[in-house]
């Protein structure tokens, strides 16, 4: 993480399991880095499963509509920081493996500090 604190944290919890929530969390994001603040989406709990290679492209909120990689595509377009919760990826039957190496893994433990200092942090 950044040395600098986050203006805004989206702790993101939703994953798979309710897709039509996760665009707002990305727009949102998108457009909070867009304005020039320093953003951060920390995936946790089911969200994790997001980080995995390939499986956001084939979760689609609505259909025909554009995939949860093309969201989060947007979000990192406009430097939006994206880390996953090392401690999730068990819960989710995954490895270090399954994330793509560009996406930093950390503890509730280690990221909490940088978290909470964030202007502004939301759960969604």
């Amino acid at each position: 993480m950044s040395d600098t604190p986050a203006d805004l944290v989206i702790i993101l919890i939703t994953g798979p399991e309710n897709p039509r929530r996760l665009p707002s969390a990305f727009f949102l994001a998108a457009t909070a880095a867009a304005a020039e603040q320093n953003v951060v989406m920390y995936f946790t709990g089911p969200a994790t499963e997001l980080l995995a290679k390939g499986k956001a492209a084939t979760i689609y909120p609505m259909e025909g509509g554009k995939s949860v990689a093309e969201f989060l595509k947007l979000a990192t377009d406009n430097e939006v920081q994206i880390i996953g919760c090392l401690q999730s990826l068990e819960l989710n039957g995954m490895t270090r493996d399954d994330v793509p190496a560009d996406i930093p893994l950390l503890t509730p433990s280690t990221a909490l500090p940088s978290l909470a200092a964030a202007g502004k942090v939301l759960t969604w």
